[in-house]
């Protein structure tokens, strides 16, 4: 008899991945406001 699939696991991982991603991509956005926000005063 074959075993089962974990879904469960899987659908864990996958949701791990996307929360990495997400926080990624949070930190780049903010890094990146900070970044032009910092260039704006020195222009003036």
């Amino acid at each position: 008899m074959a075993r089962k699939p974990n879904y469960g696991y899987e659908k864990r991982q996958k949701e791990i991945a996307k929360k990495a991603k997400k926080e990624e991509k949070k930190k780049n956005k903010q890094e990146a406001r900070e970044e032009s926000s910092a260039e704006i005063p020195e222009d003036e």
